[in-house]
């Protein structure tokens, strides 16, 4: 299975460096191994997603291996329905992608922000990365086995159209009390993350699970949570310092899974 064209969603076929449509749209490899599928006039802003900047500070934080527990739960479901083409959306620097990649027999990345897909084609080359929207995903109808999004937004009848029948889509989202201790520096009162109540058109809610556990990070990891997180806009200097000089911070992961399956 390939791509397709984001311009007229016919299949793209590979030709040497490139991916060609019959239309005769030409999208190239770069010499990372990925493939740019965003074009100019699908584009939000000049350089859409996260930052370098923030895409290396989440680099060091997973790195640090602060979220493994929540890849080994996503890992042991997706062994359960053991599927042959997989893939996840919003995969950043493949932290995620490249675990699921042992057990699908093809993964596929997409991630908006070409400073993510870059160095995670190069660092992994046993996924197929691409830079694409996930409003317009650009792969064939009924293509995937399962979908993987974290904290990802994606246009829902897209994953109705690409997802098998039958197929599955794994969902997280902050829990509740996700980073309560980080929003506590931030925010004069805390406010608990609301509880995702998404419906998927054409899917079966099968399963609804939870993952919660504290942290211990150095100054320098917590700087680096919050670097890659939304609340760094609103974190004043001072908040940095604060973070900086700890020794050892405790913060508390809340993670919500949701596990859809396609309907037949």
């Amino acid at each position: 299975m390939s791509y397709s064209c984001p311009l007229c969603h016919a299949p793209l076929t590979r030709q040497e460096n490139s991916y060609l449509c019959p239309q005769q749209h030409r999208f190239d490899r770069a010499k990372e191994g990925y493939v740019n599928l965003l074009p100019v006039q699908h584009k939000r802003s000049r350089d859409p997603g996260d930052s370098a900047q923030m895409m290396q500070a989440r680099r060091a934080f997973l790195d640090a291996g602060h979220y493994q527990p929540l890849r080994d739960k996503l890992v042991t479901k997706l062994r359960a329905v053991a599927p042959s083409a997989l893939l996840d959306i919003g995969c950043g620097e493949g932290y995620y992608t490249h675990a699921f990649a042992d057990i699908a027999d093809e993964t596929w990345g997409l991630d908006v922000a070409k400073a993510a897909i870059r160095p995670a084609a190069k660092r992994y080359p046993q996924v197929n990365f691409c830079v694409a929207s996930s409003q317009r995903l650009p792969f064939n109808a009924d293509s995937m086995d399962a979908v993987v999004r974290i904290y990802a937004p994606c246009n829902p009848q897209e994953l109705a159209r690409v997802v098998k029948p039958g197929g599955w889509v794994f969902t997280v989202t902050p829990g509740p009390r996700h980073l309560m201790e980080l929003k506590g520096l931030i925010y004069a009162q805390i406010q608990l993350h609301e509880e995702s109540y998404e419906q998927l058109p054409g899917f079966i809610l099968q399963e609804h699970d939870s993952l919660d556990y504290t942290m211990t990070l150095t100054g320098a990891e917590a700087v680096a949570l919050l670097q890659m997180t939304p609340f760094a806009w609103r974190a004043k200097p001072s908040v940095w310092e604060t973070l900086a000089a700890q020794e050892v911070f405790h913060c508390q992961t809340d993670f919500s899974l949701h596990c859809w399956q396609r309907e037949r």
